[in-house]
């Protein structure tokens, strides 16, 4: 029997991918009661094991050394790296489950879909709030999220002072009655010179496969309802020499309607995987002899669907002019990438690249409704034209949008505030918290007065050229142009340290250290064999492992913390000692010869 549950909490985010776990995440860290509900029975999107789509950002695949994202998809990824060294799909999952669930403000909901909400129509959605502007809040507000879970028939209203629509496809705002765009812009829209419409064409769905050599020849007998590609010129632009892991240009749907044709898009795609795979075993030559299928996904990989509308709508014109906000709260970088709508059947390339020259900010008034008061959105369904969401959709880009809505959706429960107020009079705020938390803001450095470590003397005892011990107060904890912005001790130095010292005892209640973790690679789980030639897979070999952190009372040394088998980029200890230094001494690396650190910060 089904039964209703109504629970209450803070923060509600709708979608588990990364964008929606990494919001949660943000969210719960900062004190707030979060609900995180995914339709799936695993958690990541197109990153899961059901998908197995590579998580692509800013960094272009490791094509722009220095862009790659920091934050809690760092943390993920180095703490994946290591503990999945053999890249099995599951354990990804578990992981990232495991990353979500040890966080005790979140309650987690799997195979849990949203399928309605209750609307407030109060001028007031937060209690004791008045409208931050004359007119009113501009819009309703969300007062619950209506889900159900049919494997436990159980139904659930989830109501909360504010929500995050991750889905992808827009499914709360949608509900909710916010704005919204689907298909392509013409070019007067926004002004696009690249613009493709307009029309309502998205980009298509994939699906991927992974394949494995037996070693011995192996037949393959495609069903009778495979597509037929006989030739590699029934596949014009579409390489097929990888065999571990194909394709992303097996694709479909974009001339369909990508929600409501959804089953039968995923019927096509299989007919036509099957057919590529038919055509690369049977059909030419393709060293394909001793391959067998080990898994393909029955679950198509979404680019595109509804993309919510907010006060700023994020445009190429933005992406490629680097264009700055004053409000902006995270990074993106990867090239406007898109795909011709009849996918796998179009003549044309599978993809378009135009390449923004620098990573750009994407400005917190993209990622909230623009007529839905309390709700605010990341990934493929932010405020983005077409064009911009060719740059914006991808995983990496959405994770770190994630973490900063959510951190902004703990800061709108604490104060008792909207998005719309956190924009316009608490941006400042939030941008030095998500730095504090390892974010990358183009153009924003981090200027946080409670940082002590900003005031402090600071002396190592030695230093490359570039690397001065003065970077670890400058404020920008990656490197920027060819400003290192970390001290790097000389290889030859035998136990490299550095100190901050003051001219009297300051009260260090934490001390938190950014590491060099390998931004000139890329970082990421993936079945593609070269692509992954390029990654490391474990601790990373610039990462400092080994150290202690001690701080200076009355002359004498005290101990903070000692760290033996360090992996990640970000650690925080506590202090709670009234010291006139600290000192931070290097005992090992993961395998470099130099000590490398970025920010050393003082609360």
């Amino acid at each position: 029997m089904s039964q209703l549950h109504n629970i209450d909490a803070d923060v509600v985010v709708i979608g588990g991918g990364l964008s929606g776990v990494c919001a949660a995440i943000a969210a719960a860290r900062h004190g707030a009661k979060t609900i995180l509900v995914q339709d799936r029975p695993v958690l990541g999107g197109n990153a899961s094991s059901e998908v197995r789509v590579h998580v692509c950002g800013a960094d272009c695949s490791g094509g722009r050394p220095h862009a790659r994202e920091s934050g809690l998809l760092e943390e993920f990824r180095l703490e994946e790296a290591v503990r999945n060294p053999q890249r099995s799909a599951t354990m990804h999952d578990l992981v990232l489950w495991e990353f979500a669930t040890r966080e005790p403000n979140i309650t987690l909901y799997l195979n849990t879909i949203c399928h309605g909400v209750e609307i407030n129509d109060s001028p007031l959605p937060i209690a004791g709030q008045r409208p931050a502007r004359e007119g009113g809040w501009g819009g309703r507000a969300v007062a619950a999220a209506l889900c159900s879970r049919e494997s436990t028939e159980d139904r659930f209203r989830f109501g909360a002072k504010v929500f995050i629509d991750c889905t992808g496809d827009g499914r709360l705002g949608a509900e909710a009655g916010a704005d919204f765009a689907y298909g392509r812009e013409g070019k007067d829209e926004y002004g696009e010179p690249h613009a493709q419409g307009p029309d309502r064409k998205t980009m298509g769905s994939s699906l991927m496969w992974c394949a494995r050599d037996t070693g011995v020849p192996v037949k393959f007998t495609p069903p009778p309802w495979a597509h037929v590609f006989v030739t590699d010129e029934d596949l014009p632009h579409r390489g097929h020499l990888e065999l571990a892991h194909g394709h992303w240009w097996v694709e479909y749907g974009g001339e369909l309607d990508i929600v409501k044709d959804a089953e039968a898009i995923r019927d096509h795609l299989l007919a036509c995987m099957m057919g590529v795979w038919d055509h690369i075993k049977n059909r030419g030559e393709h060293g394909a002899a001793n391959w067998v299928l080990d898994w393909f996904g029955f679950v198509p990989g979404k680019r595109e669907s509804r993309r919510l509308l907010g006060d700023i709508v994020l445009t190429e014109n933005d992406l490629i002019m680097n264009a700055q906000f004053p409000d902006s709260v995270c990074h993106g970088g990867w090239g406007i990438d898109t795909h011709p709508p009849g996918g796998i059947h179009s003549p044309e390339p599978p993809c378009t690249f135009i390449h923004p020259t620098e990573v750009y900010g994407i400005p917190l008034r993209a990622l909230y409704s623009r007529n839905i008061a309390n709700l605010f959105m990341a990934g493929r369904d932010a405020s983005c034209t077409h064009m911009a969401m060719a740059s914006t959709r991808v995983a990496a880009t959405g994770a770190v949008m994630g973490q900063a809505v959510g951190t902004a959706a703990a800061m709108c429960a604490a104060k008792g505030c909207l998005p719309r107020e956190v924009a316009s009079g608490h941006i400042v705020e939030l941008q030095q918290q998500l730095l504090k938390d390892d974010l990358f803001i183009p153009g924003v450095a981090a200027a946080d007065p409670a940082n002590l470590a900003r005031g402090a003397k600071v002396i190592a005892s030695s230093a490359l050229p570039g690397c001065s011990p003065e970077n670890v107060t400058n404020g920008v904890t990656r490197q920027r142009g060819e400003q290192t912005n970390q001290w790097t001790s000389d290889p030859a130095d035998p136990q490299p340290w550095i100190m901050l010292e003051f001219d009297g005892p300051k009260p260090i209640r934490e001390v938190q250290l950014i590491f060099d973790t390998g931004f000139a690679r890329p970082l990421t789980f993936t079945h593609s064999d070269p692509f992954n030639a390029r990654i490391i897979r474990g601790p990373q070999p610039e990462t400092v492992r080994a150290y202690r952190v001690e701080g200076r009372v009355d002359g004498q040394w005290q101990t903070v913390a000692e760290v033996r088998d360090n992996y990640q980029r970000v650690r925080m200890h506590e202090a709670n000692v009234e010291a006139d230094a600290v000192r931070l001494t290097v005992w090992a690396t993961n395998g470099e010869a130099s000590a490398r650190v970025y920010e050393v910060r003082l609360g």
